[in-house]
């Protein structure tokens, strides 16, 4: 099997495994809908006190939050994802299974947190969205360009999310527990996404900085593309730098972990 058709198999995998959990799945369709709903209404009190916070109108404001409540699961921005799993296995010592396929240990789990993530994309992000649609009004673009420049957006994030979420599962090497690390990864992630309040309505200096931050490219960046508030070039540029350091940052880590594995209990 060539290696492009390897990655694809784990991804496809990774797909497959989601699709399974059904029940799960239509449990988080209506979590992820009432939670929009709560947040949809926050948002519509705060956008009437402040019109126009962010620069966002209430139209504007409310698609926010929907795509948000479609991006969460799929970015694995609250936790979900692999990370887990593979500082589970680095604690139990299976990864030197791991290491020892021919396959590069980076690009498995990216390949497996892709499938996953379009999978959540389409399980967890379509329904709650088009309900969103149904419900308020919302500014969503009717030219199908704008969808495939966000879905592109999309993409990028996904990269930018999983490169994130595999430094922070690294540190398993040199951590008894990486629970702590995770659940500090995942608070920051909830504020610096923009998942509580659009990046744009933080003020001064603190909105410069997290609109700078890689969290930037998970929802604020996607939500601007689909919405037509940013330039897709810069857009596109802003997500691509964080990923490839990002990635190239966990490379440089497996090299420096893998060097000096310390099997922990097996």
């Amino acid at each position: 099997m060539g290696t492009g058709r390897l990655y694809a198999a784990v991804a496809a995998g990774g797909f497959r495994r989601y699709a399974t959990y059904r029940t799960a799945t239509a449990a988080g369709v209506f979590t992820n809908t009432v939670f929009g709903l709560i947040l949809a209404y926050t948002y519509i009190a705060l956008w009437d006190e402040r019109p126009h916070l962010g620069g966002y109108d209430q139209a504007q404001a409310l698609t926010y939050v929907w795509i948000g409540q479609a991006l969460l699961m799929t970015l694995a921005i609250g936790g979900g994802g692999f990370e887990d799993e593979l500082m589970e296995r680095i604690r139990t010592g299976d990864i030197a299974i791991d290491l020892y396929r021919p396959a590069d240990l980076q690009l498995w789990w990216l390949a497996g947190d892709l499938g996953r993530a379009l999978f959540q994309l389409l399980g967890r992000g379509v329904i709650p969205m088009v309900l969103g649609a149904f419900f308020f009004e919302l500014a969503l673009p009717a030219d199908p360009l704008r969808w495939a420049a966000a879905l592109v957006a999309v993409f990028l994030a996904m990269l930018v999310s999983f490169a994130i979420r595999y430094l922070v599962a690294l540190t398993a090497f040199w951590l008894l527990d990486g629970a702590g690390v995770t659940n500090m990864a995942w608070i920051t992630g909830m504020f610096c996404s923009g998942m509580v309040l659009p990046l744009n309505a933080f003020p001064g200096a603190l909105g410069e900085v997290v609109r700078a931050l890689p969290w930037a490219s998970l929802l604020q960046a996607p939500a601007d593309a689909l919405m037509g508030r940013a330039g897709l070039p810069a857009t596109y540029a802003f997500q691509g730098a964080w990923a490839v350091a990002l990635l190239a940052a966990g490379r440089l880590l497996q090299s420096v972990a893998t060097r000096r594995v310390v099997v922990q209990g097996g």
